[in-house]
């Protein structure tokens, strides 16, 4: 894990977050400047940069990451009202912390984007 990327050094402890879900392949956290009244970060704990560097071996983590996600919605209660998914990949997306992530967003309308 390199030393000076933000997710690693939360998933390692180095940096305190609000735990909402973990197991041996992911780990999730409260955002810390939330645009919904839910929105968690789900992020592998095998570091890779964005969705680019998903290869076949990794690919089973992007499904667990998904499931996960859905996991909390349920448990937060907000799998029948609906939600909201998101993984930038680059810069021009709004990617700002090049781990790759998920966000978790819900509990209010959020019209917009398809």
């Amino acid at each position: 894990m390199p030393a000076d990327c933000l997710f690693c050094r939360i998933i390692s402890g180095q940096i305190p977050s609000t735990k909402v879900y973990e197991d041996e392949f992911c780990y999730a956290f409260k955002d810390i400047a939330p645009k919904a009244p839910v929105h968690d970060v789900f992020v592998p704990k095998e570091h890779y940069s964005s969705s680019l560097e998903v290869t076949e071996a990794r690919e089973k983590n992007i499904g667990h990451l998904i499931r996960a996600a859905s996991d909390v919605a349920r448990q937060k209660g907000i799998d029948s009202s609906g939600y909201r998914l998101v993984l930038n990949t680059n810069a021009d997306a709004g990617q700002t912390v090049f781990h790759l992530h998920l966000h978790l967003l819900g509990g209010q309308a959020l019209g917009g984007m398809a």
